[in-house]
């Protein structure tokens, strides 16, 4: 028996395998106590904790302690000359034409930054010694007069040799054995200094937040008889058993939004429907993901709160349009949505919980696209005068009806949507047309075909269940472990022998990490180098086959290069006598889940279908409200109309047909 937990900014969903079928069960998020939704939502499954096998687990602990600034008291070491790495930062702005912007915030002041004498040259060689007998007085001073929860240590050149990051490391936890320690090459082997400084900072910072929120479950599971194995999702879209985690929490920090590609990939991708662009709209915010041929795009470098973060995540989009996002109208009288969010506690008006501001979801409700007789996660009923009530006051700041207001707020949430949807398709030279559209998260489904419509992709798959793919994602998903080197190598005739050398020693090393955290299996890897042209400051990455490193030349390596960068700039002349050069050397492990069923919903259904009216091109249409468990009955069925699935509404606009194929995702498809 396997379960997969996922914390929301709104609900906490549960996915259930018991070695014949999959449960699900919903409940509303803890925000402020995410463990206990956690345990509200194993109770509400009536799970048998102590016959788990494994239980996985993704959450918001690390985002939220960095977006809400409450992450540890954290002090920072570096290299003499570089207190002001974090406050330098890079020569851009991240918006514009804002008269007044500041960059953003480091986690960590500069008042709390101790320098040390020591230099280390980008080849690894010491220049000047760290002598720990001049240091440890001002170690013991720093640590002392601070108040420090954990400390990051981040030294120039580390990437390269992080002998003194580790004398440093281990000179801390003697003089307080119970701080936190973080090494720049513990997080992350690779160049580029402020961005590594970042990484290591927001790595620190969230450590012990994370530390003690997994202890506090590890306790509790094990006060119920848990003695399974406890697994963590990462950003990376694959999972790692918790003591895994606890050296760099940091890679938790995107888990939700990676389980939901996970999953879309898992219950939908086949032969037939292979290229994807994923939307998942839960309570907070729009993610998007683009996936081409089974794959979705991984990158390196992501930010949050505007600092960068360094580490491989599944490459999402994200907007503050979920079903939480709040109507509100501007200072210039224009109607807003988001990027505030009502999240789980209050919630939408329409949840009856005590919100008191309008939401996308209240605008659903207006406009008939949630029905006003729909049970929230199957079983809670809407306050609908409540909901209405708050709109028409909104509403009347524009002398509009409650249902035209609704109305607006989604086209304007559907625009949001759409530029990101746009930003992994079109602005990257691919065309959405070529891909399905899989819409999931409770307010997916509401969406999907007024957004095929306006980008033109003529079909829109609905996952069983879509209100719980994230948690489903989390069962689905493989055991991950990514590794990466920096080591600036030119493509000469000793180039073939550095890289196998230094990929041997990642596999090495990524079979070290398995090995002690009980990982056995058959095991999967996936090699690739970061190359560039000598002089430019940014590479791409560029797939290599195992099976060509035993011949790997120069010439071979070159040609890989320069296929990689046509493919991704479609140049039609390139200077092919230009010198290259490898930055990094990435190894991606996997170890395959064999054991993922796919979702499925119950057979049949005893509800008939039922009128509605939906607000759509400023008038009222007729419609029909259809239970998703009786699709198979309802052959050539059409819209307009609505299908409503215990997780989740789904809005099928006019010209869409709907069928469902073999496993119960529900099939979209645009008339000719």
């Amino acid at each position: 028996m396997r379960i997969g937990v996922e914390v929301g900014g709104t609900f906490t969903d549960l996915v259930q395998y018991d070695g014949t079928g999959v449960s699900i069960s919903k409940v509303p998020s803890v925000p402020q106590r995410p463990d206990e939704g956690v345990f509200a939502a194993l109770q509400a499954a009536g799970a048998e904790v102590g016959a788990l096998e494994e239980l996985t687990h993704g959450s918001t602990v690390a985002v939220n302690a960095i977006l809400e600034r409450k992450g540890a008291r954290l002090g920072f070491i570096v290299t003499r000359g570089f207190r002001d790495i974090l406050l330098l930062q890079r020569h851009d702005r991240l918006r514009i034409f804002d008269l007044f912007y500041r960059k953003p915030e480091p986690v960590v002041s500069r008042v709390d930054t101790l320098e040390v004498d020591e230099r280390i040259l980008a080849d690894g060689a010491v220049e000047r010694a760290l002598v720990l007998d001049e240091t440890r007085a001002a170690l013991a001073a720093f640590v002392e007069n601070g108040g420090y929860d954990a400390v990051a240590i981040c030294l120039l050149n580390a990437y390269r040799n992080p002998t003194h990051e580790f004398m440093l490391r281990d000179a801390l936890r003697a003089l307080r054995p119970d701080l936190y320690v973080t090494c720049s090459a513990e997080v992350g082997r690779e160049f580029r200094e402020y961005e590594r400084a970042s990484t290591t900072t927001l790595a620190a910072y969230v450590q012990p937040t994370v530390d003690r929120y997994l202890g506090r479950l590890e306790k509790r599971l094990a006060a119920d008889g848990f003695d399974g194995r406890l697994s963590i999702m990462q950003s990376n879209g694959g999972r790692l058993p918790v003591d895994g985690i606890r050296d760099n929490a940091l890679v938790t920090l995107f888990s939700g939004p990676s389980a939901g590609v996970v999953g879309a990939i898992r219950q939908v991708a086949s032969e037939r429907h292979n290229n994807l662009i994923t939307l998942d709209v839960g309570g907070t915010s729009a993610d998007v993901c683009l996936v081409t041929d089974g794959r979705p795009d991984m990158i390196n470098e992501t930010s949050i709160d505007g600092l960068p973060v360094h580490v491989p995540v599944i490459d999402i989009v994200t907007v503050g349009a979920g079903g939480g996002s709040i109507l509100w109208a501007d200072e210039g009288g224009m109607l807003r949505v988001g990027p505030d969010s009502a999240g789980a506690d209050p919630g939408p008006v329409c949840y009856g919980r005590g919100g008191e501001r309008p939401t996308l979801t209240d605008a659903q409700l207006m406009r008939g696209a949630l029905p006003q007789d729909a049970l929230l996660a199957g079983r809670m009923p809407l306050a609908v005068a409540a909901a209405r009530g708050r709109v028409e006051a909104l509403a009347g700041r524009f002398a509009m009806s409650a249902e035209a207001l609704g109305e607006s707020a989604v086209r304007i949430a559907n625009a949001n949507m759409i530029s990101a949807i746009k930003a992994v398709s079109t602005e990257r030279g691919k065309d959405p047309r070529d891909y399905a559209l899989v819409a999931f998260g409770g307010a997916g489904p509401l969406h999907a075909t007024e957004l095929a419509d306006e980008l033109g992709i003529g079909t829109v798959i609905v996952p069983p269940y879509p209100g719980v793919l994230s948690a489903y994602g989390l069962l689905a998903s493989d055991v991950h472990v990514s590794d990466a080197r920096t080591l600036i190598t030119p493509v000469d005739a000793e180039a073939g022998g550095t890289v196998r050398a230094v990929l041997a020693e990642l596999t090495e090393q990524a079979a070290g990490r398995l090995a002690a955290l009980g990982i056995a299996g058959d095991i999967e890897r996936a090699f690739s180098l970061d190359m560039r042209f000598v002089g430019q400051a940014f590479e791409i990455r560029v797939p290599l086959d195992p099976a060509q490193l035993p011949d790997l030349s120069a010439a071979a390596l070159r040609a890989l290069f320069h296929d990689a960068h046509h493919r991704l700039y479609q140049h039609g002349r390139e200077d092919r006598g230009k010198a290259i050069e490898i930055v990094a050397y990435r190894l991606e492990t996997r170890r395959p889940q064999t054991h993922a069923p796919h979702l499925s919903l119950p057979a049949g259904s005893d509800a008939a279908p039922r009128a509605g009216r939906v607000f759509s091109a400023d008038a009222w249409h007729d419609c029909t409200i259809v239970p998703r468990e009786s699709l198979a009955g309802q052959p050539g069925l059409r819209g307009v109309c609505i299908v409503e699935d215990p997780t989740s509404t789904t809005l099928v606009g006019a010209g869409w047909q709907v069928s469902v194929d073999d496993r119960d995702n529900m099939i979209l498809r645009k008339d000719a």
